[in-house]
């Protein structure tokens, strides 16, 4: 497996497919950045080194590409200011805080129930 652009690519890889829902979310996403970035009158080439990837990874994300890593749409968006879960970025810790206590209610696996034995013979 080779990373090309934060893209993994996999000599066997398997054809992805991906909900509607996950499609149209991505789009937004990269809708969203793009727009983000021309109200601060940024270029591709100047929001892309600020993340530290090519233009061309750029571009993907901006398309709502699903082969891009999630890290690296988040953090374009976060460097355009396209909010995150929350709409001010002091309330994540919060909230990450309030998802480790309802996790910290559940088992710590989750396993699939046993088959009922059928001894009805």
């Amino acid at each position: 497996m080779t990373a090309i652009t934060g893209i993994e690519v996999h000599m066997t890889e398997h054809p992805r497919t991906y909900s509607r829902v996950t499609r149209e979310a991505l789009t937004m996403m990269g809708g969203l950045i793009r727009l983000a970035r021309k109200q601060r009158k940024m270029s591709e080439a100047d929001l892309s080194a600020r993340v530290g990837i090519a233009r061309s990874t750029l571009q993907l994300i901006e398309k709502g590409n699903p082969k891009v890593e999630i890290g690296l749409v988040f953090e374009a968006a976060t460097l355009v200011g396209v909010p995150l879960f929350v709409d001010e970025p002091s309330r994540l810790a919060p909230e990450i805080s309030r998802v480790n206590d309802k996790l910290a209610l559940l088992p710590q696996s989750v396993r699939r129930p046993r088959s009922e034995v059928k001894d009805d013979f």
